[in-house]
């Protein structure tokens, strides 16, 4: 392991001797002694973990050598030493953002001590963060957050990958269930702004009389029960990235006040009089159409312009082909770990068939709800096709956008009305008006899945 690094700053060689040997007590600490400013400034290519400096030195006063220092590395901690207790100069390089100002006296080396202990242990924690940040975005690349290798999804990592390298806002679409958060955090944590924060905000679960708080933010006193200042999402993700989900639901009166806010790059919080300056990468995403909203009006164009940005649109599962069966095995595996079955169970043949065959409106999310379904009522080695139960509560199970041929629409319907009626077929036949030898040779047939 690397030894943590300390440079000692000092003029007068017996005070320097006195805390470089004080130092060295700590195994973990290797000390270096220079008797000038300048010397230390030559050396800091060796990149030292802390500097303690003299503030007094004949040459050159601790405040320059502090500023030339952070010219260097703004991340090398400093320590001023100095014989005088000037409150002022102490505040003043406080402010500058020196680590700390000790008063030459009886109790220096113990209170050097003490601030190199802590400094070193804030280190270790940033370095601890850094480290997670990393682990972070390794585990959002985007093969292993967005499985498959279908040719919709290959241009849809393209277009992730360019937006990951800029700074570009970026407007995810996709129906729901396709991951469009997943997405935002994969081009978050891959970009630049990595080590910063991700903030999230799903526009439609926050009722319309709170979201201008929720994003901006308040002042103590601003409003009925706001008894404390409040920071926004906006504030929350300065230097990070700021995702707006859903964010065809914001009425007109707050899309103005996004507008401003995206425009000007700062904010006033609700009740305040501070401008707040913003550095914010957006990512919105929606289900609708946003081109669509505009024309309606419900969508203000300009600030349509503003976020569209990078558009990427997530494909539906139907139209992801054997992505369904890589997907339901990756969930597969997930759930017999999470429940300790072994040996993994495997697909059977007409499980496979099954799940082919399905439109799946609620995406991956229904998919994935699917098969922990399978894994816990599975009795065997094999998920059987009886054991995948598709949802009984969406009453529309396909839509008349689709290309798809009359036939294709009879065996929706058909399916439908046998999922509602418990697969009776005598009663599905009675509603439809369509006899039931119809119905049976349509499942002898595999055309319905049952």
């Amino acid at each position: 392991m690397k030894p943590f690094t300390i440079f000692v700053v000092e003029d007068d060689p017996i005070y320097a001797e006195i805390l470089a040997y004080h130092l060295s007590l700590n195994p973990d600490y290797l000390v270096q002694k220079f008797q000038s400013a300048a010397e230390c400034l030559k050396n800091l290519y060796k990149k030292p973990d802390l500097v303690s400096m003299d503030y007094s030195m004949p040459e050159m006063k601790g405040d320059v050598l502090f500023k030339k220092i952070r010219e260097y590395n703004p991340d090398i901690p400093v320590i001023v030493i100095s014989a005088q207790e000037d409150v002022g100069t102490a505040v003043e390089l406080l402010k500058m953002g020196v680590n700390d100002y000790i008063v030459k006296d009886d109790n220096t080396k113990a209170s050097l001590w003490r601030s190199v202990n802590r400094i070193r242990e804030n280190q270790s924690l940033k370095q601890e963060v850094a480290e997670l940040k990393e682990e972070l975005g390794k585990k959002y690349e985007f093969e292993k957050i967005i499985k498959g290798n279908s040719p919709a999804l290959r241009k849809m990592f393209t277009l992730m990958e360019k937006a990951s390298n800029s700074q570009i806002n970026v407007s995810i679409t996709g129906e729901t269930g396709t991951g469009k958060e997943l997405a935002a955090k994969a081009i978050h944590y891959n970009g630049e702004r990595r080590n910063k924060r991700f903030v999230a905000v799903n526009m439609a679960a926050i009722p319309a009389e709170l979201i201008e708080s929720e994003l901006f933010g308040h002042e103590k006193g601003a409003f009925t029960g706001a008894i404390a200042r409040r920071t926004g999402r906006f504030e929350e993700a300065n230097k990070g990235t700021l995702f707006l989900d859903e964010i065809a639901e914001a009425d007109l009166n707050l899309q103005t006040k996004l507008l401003r806010v995206l425009q000007e790059r700062e904010l006033l919080r609700i009740g305040g009089n501070e401008v707040v300056k913003l550095d914010v990468r957006l990512i919105v995403a929606t289900h609708k159409n946003l081109e669509e909203e505009v024309q309606k009006g419900n969508f203000r164009e300009d600030l349509f312009f503003r976020i569209m940005g990078l558009p990427i649109h997530l494909p539906p599962l139907r139209e992801r082909g054997n992505d369904i069966l890589l997907l339901a095995n990756s969930f597969i595996e997930e759930a017999c770990k999470a429940n300790r079955i072994h040996p993994q169970l495997q697909l059977s043949q007409a499980a496979k068939e099954k799940l082919m065959k399905y439109n799946f409106p609620g995406n991956v999310r229904e998919l994935k709800a699917i098969i922990d379904l399978a894994v816990i009522m599975s009795s065997g080695k094999e998920i059987l096709p009886e054991e995948i139960k598709f949802s009984s509560t969406r009453s529309k199970l396909f839509s008349l956008s689709e290309d798809k041929t009359m036939e294709e629409y009879y065996i929706d319907i058909v399916e439908a009305f046998l999922r509602k009626y418990n697969n009776n077929v005598l009663l599905v036949a009675d509603k439809l008006k369509i006899g039931k030898s119809t119905i049976y040779k349509m499942i002898n047939n595999n055309k319905i899945n049952i």
